[in-house]
């Protein structure tokens, strides 16, 4: 394919690109930027590839149009078919007892009302003899049909690849659509399954807390009933909310970002506790990306089960809500069944 050719050219010439398939498409899109400048936005107003990190006081970074080449391609997902037999990882342990004191320390401060809930992580590096990161890119798209999935490289900033199933923000002229997910458990061959209240109170905090956010943004929002979805080996809790904006997508974008999913309730408040607390920089980590004001149309999503490349290594970042019902040793086992979305491809 032309734009795999494109991805191994610009790196060798080290310049930015971003290669991605949208949920359920079967066409690969991409940009190719001129030159290796960092291009940022401020008020969302451009148009092209936005990655923006977890912290919005960081700066997003822009692939926009005016400066890049553009190229867009359709596949056989038969074409990206391996054997996905896993190699075996073995779990970091010594950080469990790190993120073990991590979630205890958040469900203190739960109990004493600080927040009502906050999502909390950890990182993971796996070492690897070589990595490339077009066959990553493939089995990602194989694996992951109903995911968001990329691959984003910057010389001057870093190479990052996912596959997020959590939309933050579509918007089609003054249409929008978002949604609130929650609640993980593993797949065993149906979605039909039973949630504890840990995890539908978990989904309802998420929601209540979206619509009380958009509602000074919209002339109407309406939100659908639970349901749970699939995403790759995990199952999570869905609630669908669309409605009418009036017209500032940097609004809207403020009003959901970091979203109570990947942060927590209340946000400043939350999102302190894991800044002091985490001990690393989430950099990307549940950030944002996607299209932005392209065609009239946005489409932008939670960066979740990603990674952070660095020469011969993986950097994986995983998380978890918690609640005042949570339990540390559960927590720790639900971030290792997640990293499983990642080493799957490595």
């Amino acid at each position: 394919m032309k734009i795999f050719n494109n991805i191994k050219e610009w790196q060798k010439t080290n310049k930015p690109f971003v290669a991605y398939k949208k949920p359920n498409s079967t066409i690969i899109q991409s940009y190719f930027q001129n030159d290796d400048g960092v291009n940022t936005s401020d008020n969302f107003e451009e148009s092209g590839f936005i990655f923006a990190p977890f912290d919005s006081n960081e700066s997003s970074i822009i692939f926009s149009n005016n400066n890049s080449i553009y190229l867009e391609e359709s596949f056989k997902h038969s074409d990206f078919e391996f054997d996905a037999t896993p190699l075996y990882f073995n779990t970091n342990e010594s950080s469990k007892q790190e993120h073990l004191e991590l979630v205890s320390d958040g469900i203190k401060a739960i109990k004493k009302g600080d927040f009502k809930k906050v999502v909390l992580s950890r990182k993971e590096t796996i070492d690897l003899s070589e990595i490339n990161i077009i066959e990553i890119f493939q089995r990602l798209i194989y694996l992951y049909s109903t995911a968001m999935v990329y691959v984003w490289h910057h010389p001057k900033i870093g190479t990052w690849m996912g596959a997020t199933p959590e939309t933050l923000l579509q918007v089609n002229n003054d249409n929008f659509s978002t949604m609130s997910l929650a609640g993980t458990q593993l797949y065993k061959g149906t979605v039909d399954v039973d949630w504890k209240s840990k995890e539908i109170e978990e989904q309802q905090f998420v929601t209540d807390y979206i619509l009380e956010k958009l509602l000074p943004h919209t002339t109407k929002i309406i939100s659908s009933e639970l349901r749970t979805i699939k995403a790759g080996n995990l199952l999570h809790l869905q609630t669908k909310i669309e409605g009418i904006h009036k017209g500032n997508i940097k609004k809207l974008i403020n009003s959901l970002h970091p979203t109570p999913a990947v942060c927590g309730l209340p946000k400043e408040i939350s999102k302190d506790f894991i800044t002091k607390n985490e001990n690393y920089h989430r950099k990307f980590y549940t950030g944002f990306l996607g299209e932005l004001n392209v065609n009239k149309t946005t489409n932008l999503f939670v960066n979740l089960r990603c990674m952070e490349i660095h020469k011969n290594s993986a950097n994986l970042f995983i998380g978890g809500g918690i609640t005042i019902d949570s339990i540390p040793e559960k927590e720790w086992q639900e971030t290792v069944s997640k990293t499983s979305t990642m080493k799957k491809v490595l």
